[in-house]
């Protein structure tokens, strides 16, 4: 994981130095209209890769904070053999910032990255060939541990995750970049969840919810 305190994440360097070469060969070529679209392309860069601080909040020691900036558009209570207790689903778009944060200070227990399409979330077949990443937190003291889904939407720039497995990590920490994409949070039984549907939530700022005690293995 590469520490990244510029104002640009470093996902968008390449478009936006691009975008500058692009606008200073049209500023001198005098193609207006083309320089015109040149900074606009350079603005919308800035916009979409822009990297601000965020405030390490004070949450208590079995806080969860939200991994990503959205909307949370779904919250399901899970009863099967594979996963029980919630699962969250927090929409992104263009507007929001697209960097990853961790959600509680844990260890990388499981990472899996398939590239893929990048559909439309109403296409029937975006949730089985688009792009998506899989990442599960442990907290190997406690035991919790959660599952988090990022997958693309439409957009332009892959899944960038900038963490390896069993490697340690505190609450807050960036961690990679989804444009426009879906995040879904695997929450076990032993869960209180502090948001609700339409909650408008920021990463690393906003409370997801508490382990309420340690999960049972």
């Amino acid at each position: 994981m590469k520490s990244n305190l510029l104002p640009i994440a470093r996902e968008g360097w390449n478009y936006l130095i691009g975008s500058i070469v692009l606008l200073l060969i049209f500023k001198f070529l005098n193609f207006e209209f083309l320089q015109f679209l040149a900074f606009l392309a350079m603005m919308f860069f800035v916009y979409v890769f822009r990297n601000p601080e965020r405030q390490n909040m004070l949450y208590q020691e079995n806080s969860i904070v939200s991994p990503v900036d959205g909307t949370v558009v779904s919250i399901e209570e899970l009863h099967d053999e594979e996963n029980s207790g919630y699962k969250v689903e927090i929409e992104g778009t263009y507007l929001n910032v697209s960097l990853l944060r961790v959600p509680f200070t844990s260890s990388l227990e499981h990472i899996e990255i398939q590239r893929g399409a990048r559909l439309s979330a109403t296409s029937p077949l975006s949730k089985n060939i688009n792009e998506n990443a899989e990442l599960i937190f442990a907290d190997k003291r406690s035991s919790n541990k959660i599952k988090i889904i990022h997958k693309l939407k439409q957009s332009f720039e892959t899944i960038d995750i900038d963490i390896i497995k069993a490697q340690d990590l505190l609450q807050g920490t960036r961690y990679g970049l989804m444009i426009n994409g879906i995040t879904t949070i695997y929450l076990p039984t032993n869960f209180r969840l502090n948001v609700g549907l339409g909650s408008e939530l920021i990463a690393s700022e906003t409370l997801i919810g508490y382990f309420t005690n340690e999960s049972k293995k």
